[in-house]
């Protein structure tokens, strides 16, 4: 009488792939040698062949005929389309300039993460747009160029950058560099979108 193999032990690492015995080799050729490959017949072929049979058409119920899918073009999602920046006209600047226009709120962000001025930007401009406020001053601060402080000035970089933003071009018009008497390149005059 044949002792039953042994159960191997999952648990311990495999060190190498085992090799089949003359035993399991054979028995693995003759099952290999009655297994037919399957074929692929479309079913509707199928199906026809089975129901020109006289014996069984009695039986089969006449196939369903399937529609072939038409082709669906998802319609491509739609971004809203966010007004585009356009500079203060040189009337306008001029006005703000001489202060016979007059600015209806200014915000400073010296001293400010990028992180917190980013977040109080785009707070300060929904509370203008939303109290219908035309122009707002932004203080950003000149930032010091050269020598150990060439890093500063971050805001004064950063700040168009963020306006340019789709989320802010829902909220600005345009803006420009401030007048001197405003804070010159320390500032910038933002004109705010009106609500509709």
């Amino acid at each position: 009488m044949k002792r039953p193999a042994p159960i191997p032990d999952l648990s311990a690492p495999l060190r190498r792939k085992r090799t089949l015995s003359e035993e399991e080799r054979a028995l693995w050729e003759s099952v290999a040698k009655q297994v037919k490959p399957l074929r692929k017949r479309p079913v509707a072929a199928k199906a026809h062949a089975v129901a020109s049979d006289p014996a069984t058409h009695h039986a089969i119920a006449k196939p369903i005929p399937v529609k072939p899918a038409t082709a669906v073009k998802a319609a491509p999602a739609q971004r809203p389309q966010v007004p585009p920046l356009a500079p203060i006209g040189r009337r306008e600047r001029a006005k703000l300039s001489r202060g016979r226009q007059e600015i209806d709120a200014r915000l400073d962000l010296h001293g400010m993460t990028q992180m917190r001025a980013h977040r109080v930007l785009f707070t300060f401009l929904q509370r203008a747009h939303s109290d219908g406020l035309t122009f707002v001053l932004v203080i950003t601060g000149k930032g010091k160029v050269g020598g150990l402080d060439s890093e500063r000035g971050v805001l004064r970089r950063q700040v168009p950058e963020w306006l340019r933003l789709p989320e802010f071009r829902s909220l600005v018009v345009g803006f420009e560099e401030a007048h001197i008497g405003h804070g010159g390149e320390g500032a910038l005059y933002v004109r705010v979108r009106r609500a509709r």
